[in-house]
């Protein structure tokens, strides 16, 4: 099962402020949608938060340390750990599993997953949540794809 990290970033590292993304891109979001749909999407409790609902064609995976966290959606499961939800994905039918934020997720992420899916948007933007530094010892830029409003770098892993 390949881990992916999936995150729309702008120029200076910028993924959030006050608990959301400080962009509204159409093409972005669709970008987003096209490629995590019908793979899980493990996310923060506090993503989720802010997301407030399901994002459909996806199995929901919320991240958290509050053991009686719970919701009322049958599409959305919880875990602990990101070490729980893989283990559990990865005895599963999905070939993928996309983690698509937020910061503390990212952070812990960033060293368990085989790549990342970064879209850099044109722009600098105000934030108080960062994306984590691309340690270039570890990753390797594949591919990147140009699109009106950022740029898709694909990053994978180096083999050691």
């Amino acid at each position: 099962m390949e881990k992916i990290i999936i995150a729309a970033i702008s120029k200076n590292n910028v993924i959030g402020l006050d608990g959301k993304i400080p962009w509204h891109s159409k093409e972005e979001l669709q970008h987003f949608k096209q490629t995590t749909m019908s793979f899980p999407v493990i996310m923060g409790r506090k993503t989720w938060e802010v997301i407030a609902k399901p994002l459909k064609g996806r199995l929901n995976v919320v991240i958290t340390r509050n053991q009686s966290f719970s919701t009322q959606f049958h599409e959305v499961i919880v875990f602990q750990s990101l070490q729980l939800a893989f283990s559990y994905f990865s005895t599963s039918i999905y070939n993928k599993v996309f983690i698509i934020g937020g910061g503390e997720i990212f952070s812990e992420a960033i060293d368990k997953v085989d790549s990342l899916n970064l879209s850099e948007m044109n722009f600098e933007a105000e934030g108080d949540t960062f994306f984590p530094e691309i340690d270039g010892t570890k990753w390797v830029l594949d591919s990147n794809e140009l699109f009106t409003d950022f740029t898709v770098h694909h990053y994978i892993r180096k083999q050691n």
